[in-house]
């Protein structure tokens, strides 16, 4: 299962937002640094409202979500690379993780203590990605060094992976991240054998106090830090935001769903933001979902973007890849606005497809196969 590692410095929030994310409370949320030393680990449900619609259709027993692994990961202090703070520690956690969720504090409360003494979300993310490059750095520092010899007796890796390093070090000693790079194809599979910190996808979580959600999730433009992490995050790292009160999702973890929609109305709130977080990193996971549904269960299948027909059924057994025949596809819109999957076939929406088709999100699938 792929995991989300949620970083920040200490103080903005992570564990609490950690405890709103996996609905429990196992990690400690408290006013002082590294309350958080050994990673919390908790495994989330995708919200997914069109499992409910298709459950109805088909008259299932049970309905199966799909899930990814978040990670609450020490706080970092400036000097980490250097081993301050829990330094390497922290590093070697993130290092584990496939993608960052970025907490960045965004409210102002005199009774929360900031590590730096003031609210300042850009200079916070700037202090998490110099920590992270610094690292690759070294470790590439270290990484050449292994290989130059290699290199110069003409051992193709060793050469490729030098030239590599040699194209990155001028673009990290930028202080920019490695996700950045413009890479080639070649490149950018090489580069993940590298597992450098900076080159992780990252989604950051704009953290803003309770009386703000409902307005700045209309308008994230009208709350002036938020504006500030948007347009910071899409220009230095071509990643998105999402706000949310990490406050308000913590009062949300002993309510039943339909206390929690009456407790988010009341405060003009539509939508949980932790709920957007989650779909946010599994799609920057680079994970798809496609359906299945019948009488015994409707689920939630998890696949990677661009999978095609036959590795996707794959996901439900082994032997529906080894053994594939066909696949009968309808999307969940065009199968919802049929009403079943006989009105779908009827208006030609419902197909056959072979071993080429490229799964999308949203298909609803039967497989057939033979083993």
């Amino acid at each position: 299962m792929l995991k989300a590692g949620i970083v920040g410095l200490p103080n903005v929030g992570k564990s609490t937002l950690f405890n709103a994310v996996t609905r429990t409370r196992n990690a400690e949320a408290a006013n002082y640094p590294f309350c958080t030393i050994d990673p919390n680990v908790g495994v989330v449900t995708v919200p997914d409202d069109r499992l409910a619609v298709l459950s109805k259709m088909s008259g299932s027993k049970k309905l199966i979500p799909t899930a990814i692994e978040f990670v609450d990961i020490a706080g970092l202090v400036e000097g980490a690379s250097e081993g301050a703070g829990l330094g390497n520690k922290f590093l070697a956690n993130i290092r584990e993780t496939d993608a960052i969720v970025q907490v960045v504090r965004c409210f102002e409360n005199d009774d929360i203590i900031h590590e730096l003494g003031s609210v300042d979300p850009i200079r916070d993310i700037e202090i998490i990605n110099s920590e992270l490059i610094l690292a690759d750095i070294a470790a590439l520092d270290k990484r050449r060094s292994s290989r130059s010899k290699k290199a110069k007796s003409g051992d193709k890796e060793s050469k490729a992976e030098v030239e590599l390093i040699d194209k990155l070090m001028p673009h990290l000693d930028a202080g920019k991240p490695a996700l950045t790079m413009d890479l080639t194809d070649d490149e950018r599979i090489l580069l993940r054998e590298f597992f450098l910190l900076s080159s992780k996808r990252t989604i950051f979580a704009c953290n803003v106090n309770e009386s703000e959600l409902g307005e700045t999730q209309k308008d994230p433009g009208s709350h002036p830090l938020v504006a500030k992490v948007q347009a910071y995050a899409a220009e230095a790292h071509g990643a998105e935001t999402v706000v949310i009160s990490a406050n308000i999702e913590e009062e949300l973890i002993d309510l039943d769903p339909e206390e929690a929609s009456e407790f988010l109305a009341d405060m003009g709130v539509t939508d949980s933001g932790v709920s957007t977080l989650i779909r946010g990193v599994y799609h920057l996971l680079g994970l798809r979902t496609y359906l299945t549904t019948g009488v015994q269960e409707t689920r939630a299948w998890t696949i990677t973007e661009g999978d095609k027909a036959p590795a996707a059924a794959g996901v439900i057994h082994t032997d529906f890849e080894r053994g594939f025949i066909a696949a009968e596809v309808v999307h969940y819109d065009d199968l919802v606005a049929a009403g079943s999957k006989a009105a779908a076939r009827d208006v030609g929406k419902l197909r056959i497809e072979g071993k080429e088709y490229v799964v999308k999100d949203g298909d609803v699938i039967e497989f057939r196969f033979n083993v």
